[in-house]
């Protein structure tokens, strides 16, 4: 039998976004079921098209998704939290949106970050005496929706120890183990019902690419026995993804199933291993070859020597070639993009031409080199052009960046004398109110920007619109009593694309979409080359703002680490080297906005949590590196200016001193989906310096009454003094309509005027 290609996952949303079009015209009640479900079945059927013809052997099934596929599989087990009430045997459509966005009854689940990717996913939540059994039937009706369609696919499935580990107990005591027993039959019936659906599954274990406690590793064995008797015709393979097996290879190789996928462009190191493992065990070996995570050219002819040797030690028979991972982190089709620099598009590879790099180290492995010769000499001259290319490179730059010392990452005073200085400066109120940055983004502003850019708005009567916006914006938040301000962010299209686009070494797509969560696409940069910042990005709006009020405006600038986590990467230097050239970028713009009268500058870095590496041995150098940069953007200005800064969707626990090191006097976090649970770290750790806690979940339509968030204001004043806190939303506002978004923030100001009130009366 020949080498197989495979691939593991597909972009769900569409190349026009289609799919986010549908679900919130179903929101909006614009479109009936009906019609929503039949553009996710267009959709299904015209990606498994487009992989067929592509060259794919096996194609994936159920990697599509209405909103999240962990909210799928949660719904699949039947690990429904109990608040969403529901009479139907299987989760209908209404309650699965539910479950991601909330109702008038019940807050919606936490979502959080899928391992180090910018992708969020929705938090399963397991509770005492919870009924798991198969409650959706979504990936039986895909598996025969495939098969009608005429391909045989492989339905994909979270594995039982990835999603347990995923969850969060709502009950103690509590043993990951248990939860992964309880699930074990569940699933057990899954694969049953799939056998005469599917001859092939694959199950996704990316916890095998972390560090798992002996409990959880012994767990492993007898899960896959049970599984792979279960259903002893289906051909089970495991995908791994995001690192290397490290210690857990050996237990990989040792499962019940017939292959084992693994990840060749983060750890290309662990080949040689699991060739040995695979020889072994005589188990098949999946090559993760085209890097999934990236939107950069594969090397064909590295790669297809890669795969040459695989075959010669394995035989073409136990060899497969794919994706490091799900396609879903890239942009669908690089071929649309007919306005980007030619010469940087030539150099780049989207979802459909990694499937076309995946069909071509195939034919290339089966049929001999020549088959594929052009090919090769296509991508070897594109290869060499990128590394030579004097556009990647600036000495200016580079030798700024090498010329940085320790002193340049120090504030000038502690943070006490800080506060104090800040205190006299601002006059601000216990329990100051503020938001996160941006307001509601209506069709009126996002009409302007676009005509701007496409220049059928002149640059005087766009900046008359923004301008017309932001006093909007200013003489609403003074009449709702926010005390620190905003502009509101009405020029920026995205938190990382505005300033990419202002910045040196960036380029940019019309369509290249990549989801973050449930409808909300983003267009990440792509850096390409070494960063600068040939003029001020922000400065004319703040100052604007703060203009036109009396009350302090405060600045809004995108951190270095999130910039860098938020694009496409370059791969040919070393991360820490490139985010130490945006952190000098954002510093200039910091010293800028403190010479033109914003003393509040709040440098947003929700990205630090997620690009911490997956094992922890490699946390050290990598918060290092992290926390400096930050430092570096925030560090030059006098001691009364206060830096903000913000995170959100992260668990802080065991990164809480790093955080600390970033020295910014005021952090805002999200925490009203996990109702201030994320506050322990901060509490156990005695946090010196000022803390905002989101109260206002704005992923969720939902408006919270005042005494929903005083409830949580309370939560948070038992583990942080009451002196530390400051009272605001969880993230920005422009995803939300602005009836919801002035109700919300009305009632979150008259909570933090209670909270006054009541600890005022408090001995001191």
């Amino acid at each position: 039998m020949p080498v197989q290609a495979i691939n593991l996952g597909f972009p769900r949303i569409g190349i026009q976004r289609e799919l986010k079009s549908a679900t919130e015209g179903y929101w909006k009640g614009a479109l009936p079921r009906e019609q929503l479900l039949g553009t996710a079945r267009d959709l299904r059927l015209r990606h498994w098209a487009l992989q067929r013809d592509a060259g794919i052997d096996v194609i994936p099934c159920n990697d599509f998704s209405l909103y999240d596929q962990v909210l799928d599989m949660a719904c699949l087990l039947g690990c429904v939290p109990a608040r969403f009430d529901r009479d139907t045997e299987l989760v209908d459509l209404d309650t699965y949106f539910a479950l991601a966005r909330g109702s008038n009854r019940a807050h919606a689940m936490e979502m959080t970050k899928w391992f180090d990717t910018n992708y969020h996913y929705l938090v399963p939540e397991f509770e005492r005496g919870q009924q798991l059994r198969i409650a959706s039937s979504k990936v039986f009706d895909e598996c025969a929706q495939a098969r009608a369609a005429g391909l045989q696919a492989a339905p994909v499935l979270i594995g039982p120890i990835t999603f347990a580990l995923l969850g969060k107990a709502k009950y103690e005591p509590f043993r990951p183990a248990q939860i992964i027993e309880a699930l074990l039959p569940v699933y057990a019936d899954i694969l049953k019902r799939l056998e005469p659906l599917a001859a092939t599954v694959q199950i996704d274990e990316p916890c095998l690419g972390t560090d798992l406690s002996p409990e959880i590793a012994s767990r492993f064995v007898p899960v896959y026995d049970r599984l792979a008797k279960a259903a002893p015709n289906v051909r089970i393979r495991l995908a791994t993804y995001f690192n290397d097996l490290a210690e857990n290879m050996g237990l990989a190789f040792n499962l019940a199933v017939e292959s084992v996928h693994i990840d060749l462009a983060r750890a290309p190191g662990q080949l040689e291993e699991a060739l040995r493992q695979a020889s072994k065990t005589g188990k098949s070996l999946v090559l993760g070859l085209v890097d999934g995570r990236n939107v950069w050219r594969n090397d064909l002819s590295a790669s297809l020597a890669t795969l040459e040797w695989a075959v010669d030690r394995l035989g073409a028979d136990r060899v497969a070639v794919a994706p490091s991972c799900s396609l879903l982190h890239v942009p669908v089709d690089v071929n649309v993009e007919t306005r980007m620099d030619a010469e940087i598009r030539n150099w780049m590879a989207f979802a459909q031409q990694k499937l076309e790099e995946i069909a071509t180290l195939k034919r290339g492995v089966n049929e001999g080199r020549k088959s594929v010769a052009s090919a090769l000499e296509a991508s070897d001259e594109i290869i060499a052009i990128r590394r030579r290319s004097p556009r990647t490179h600036d000495a200016k730059v580079r030798s700024r960046a090498a010329a940085v010392t320790s002193t340049a990452l120090e504030r000038h005073a502690p943070f006490s004398q800080r506060q104090a200085s800040q205190a006299t400066v601002f006059k601000l109120p216990p329990f100051p109110t503020t938001t996160i940055g941006s307001f509601p983004q209506t069709a009126e502003i996002r009409a302007a920007r676009a005509a701007h850019k496409a220049g059928t708005l002149d640059t005087a009567a766009y900046t008359s619109t923004m301008r017309r916006e932001i006093d909007a914006v200013v003489r609403f938040q003074e009449r709702i009593g926010l005390d620190v301000l905003v502009h509101g962010e009405a020029e920026r299209n995205d938190m990382v694309e505005y300033f990419g686009e202002q910045l040196q070494g960036f380029a940019f797509t019309r369509n290249g979409w990549v989801q973050s969560y449930g409808s909300r696409c983003v267009k990440p940069p792509i850096l390409f080359g070494d960063v600068s910042r040939p003029k001020a990005m922000t400065v004319e709006w703040s100052q604007y703002a703060q203009s036109i009020t009396s009350r302090v405006v405060k600045g809004m600038l995108t951190g270095p680490v999130t910039i860098l986590q938020w694009s496409f990467v370059r791969d040919d230097q070393p991360r820490s080297e490139t985010c130490r050239q945006i952190a000098l970028a954002i510093r200039d713009e910091v010293l800028d906005l403190e010479r033109a009268g914003i003393h509040i500058i709040q440098i947003d870095e929700p990205a630090i949590r997620e690009g911490l590496p997956l094992r922890r041995s490699e946390w050290r150098p990598y918060l290092r590196w992290a926390v400096d940069c930050f430092r570096l953007a925030s560090s030059g200005v006098a001691d009364s200016t206060q830096i903000h800064t913000h995170m959100c969707y992260s668990e802080f626990n065991d990164i809480i001193e790093s955080v600390a090191e970033m020295d910014a006097d005021v952090i805002s976090i999200e925490t009203s989906r996990s109702q201030m649970e994320l506050l322990d770290a901060f509490a156990t750790f005695h946090y010196p310096n000022q803390i905002g806690p989101g109260v206002y979940d704005i992923h969720s339509p939902r408006v919270p009454t005042q005494a929903e968030m005083m409830s949580l204001l309370s939560k948070a004043a038992r583990v942080i003094p009451p002196r530390q806190l400051w009272v605001n939303p969880d993230c920005g506002l422009k995803t939300r309509g602005w009836p919801e978004v002035e109700q919300a923030l009305t009632n979150m100001v008259a909570a933090a005027r209670a909270a006054r009130q009541e600890h005022s009366r408090e001995p001191s």
